[in-house]
């Protein structure tokens, strides 16, 4: 971080303290958060403070735009595995669940995903996998579906097949799987819906549901589309039920039903109101009286209490921020514009198609997620990795040379531009030969 730098840290509020109480107070929990490039920072946060309030603070920290898919992840390492902290879980108790001698970290990126499903349902449930319940036989209108879900008294269900790996073993076996308010289920025989015929795998107020990072490799899965069920209290690899679906759209399926089964109308209430003050916690007040300046450029972050000094800092603060952006505007306009796109968030320079792919779906496999990034098979020209339909999609950039003149084309030269940046903005506006209109970039940050 910079000298100097200053945050705005909410304080907490509790009449009678003085404000070395509630400093000292503030310093009971101390969390690590580390970004995709492995940078890090600790921070010290209230006990009761939740994965809104976090990603909140590094928004600020950051000078980020905060448009409600930054995301607070939970990755086990030594269990292969990731998931979304929902934003109103309390960041301390999902810590206090690991085990010290393990690799579990705390990840703040972005998810356009996360509330993806209230506005394009159509996109998570395919029909063939929903229905009311196995008693009616009933096929919903997908229209309803989400507030099926979040209704606690009816019984929406998804049904289809998935590969679970055997309790002991290596193998993975295909069975008929039924997820239904109570828990999930497997059918012993074919795709009977049975009572006698469905097998209970596990219900969900005590586990959570997670992504595996390297199904294959670390797993044995037949396809890179595994998910796992882990108990609360549990960090031994034997307690996860290791599923596999055959593909992504199917396993975010699964996934997103899971959420909604376990967190119901919370998750719509996150959605909804992303900066509504909650009761719970001491970091959603944006009064004056709430906040409290905060220095980290030591060792230890500490309170400024003192007016004179905060007024200083943050001047200071002001000041290397409007430097900063005084040298990256010089070097924008001093740079040739045939390299101005370098210095563009949506840009990841020599990033493989692998890597592309990974960093966009860890930022949400929703329409328009998409980075620019260099060839790899020819160094002359560009690609553009765009997710439609839940699936990467990769476009060769061309160079267009006419009359001395370089252009850059995505359609053989019917369509040029003179830079790179002209042509992300064109297709922010124009779907023209892409199958969507380009929406959220994938952006790194370093903490």
């Amino acid at each position: 971080a910079p000298s100097g730098a200053l945050l705005l840290e909410k304080r907490w509020q509790v009449i009678g303290q003085s404000p070395s109480d509630m400093y000292q107070r503030s310093q009971e929990n101390v969390i690590k958060v580390f970004h995709e490039d492995n940078t890090s920072r600790a921070v010290e946060v209230p006990s009761d403070i939740t994965a809104r309030d976090v990603c909140q603070l590094f928004v600020l920290k950051n000078h980020c735009i905060d448009d409600r898919s930054w995301t607070l992840f939970e990755q086990l390492s030594h269990l292969g595995i990731e998931r979304t902290i929902e934003d109103h879980e309390s960041v301390i108790e999902v810590q206090s669940s690991w085990s010290m001698d393990t690799d579990s970290r705390l990840y703040f990126r972005k998810n356009y995903a996360k509330y993806e499903f209230f506005k394009k349902t159509l996109d998570f449930f395919p029909e063939h996998m929903v229905s009311i319940s196995s008693e009616t036989n009933g096929i919903m209108n997908h229209s309803q579906l989400i507030q099926t879900f979040l209704n606690a008294s009816s019984c929406p269900e998804i049904h289809g097949f998935l590969h679970a790996k055997e309790q002991g073993k290596k193998s993975w076996k295909k069975f008929y799987f039924v997820l239904r308010r109570s828990g999930l289920y497997f059918s012993n025989k074919g795709t009977s819906k049975e009572p006698r015929h469905l097998q209970f795998v596990a219900e969900f107020s005590d586990s959570d549901v997670y992504s595996l990072l390297s199904a294959r490799k670390m797993h044995g899965a037949p396809t890179e589309y595994g998910f796992c069920i882990k108990p609360n209290k549990s960090g031994s690899p034997r307690d996860l039920k290791l599923l596999c679906a055959d593909e992504e759209h199917i396993r975010t399926c699964w996934v997103t039903a899971i959420r909604l089964f376990k967190h119901g109308m919370q998750l719509y209430q996150n959605f909804i109101q992303p900066h509504q003050k909650q009761k719970t916690s001491p970091m959603r007040s944006i009064s004056e009286n709430s906040l409290v300046a905060m220095d980290f450029s030591g060792h230890k972050s500490r309170v400024i209490e003192n007016p004179s000094e905060a007024l200083s800092v943050a001047v200071e603060e002001g000041l290397s921020w409007r430097v900063r952006v005084m040298f990256l505007f010089l070097l924008f306009i001093s740079a040739p514009r045939h390299s101005l796109h370098r210095a563009q968030p949506w840009f990841h320079s020599k990033l493989s198609r692998d890597e592309a792919h990974r960093l966009i779906a860890q930022h949400g496999l929703i329409d328009g997620v998409f980075l620019l990034r260099d060839s790899q098979s020819n160094p002359k020209t560009f690609v553009l990795s765009l997710c439609h339909t839940q699936r990467v999609k990769h476009f060769q950039i061309l160079p267009v040379e006419d009359e001395g003149e370089l252009f850059f084309s995505l359609d053989d030269g019917q369509t040029r531009f003179t830079d790179l940046i002209q042509l992300v903005e064109f297709y922010q506006l124009n779907k023209g030969v892409l199958p969507c209109k380009l929406k959220h970039h994938c952006v790194r940050i370093t903490l």
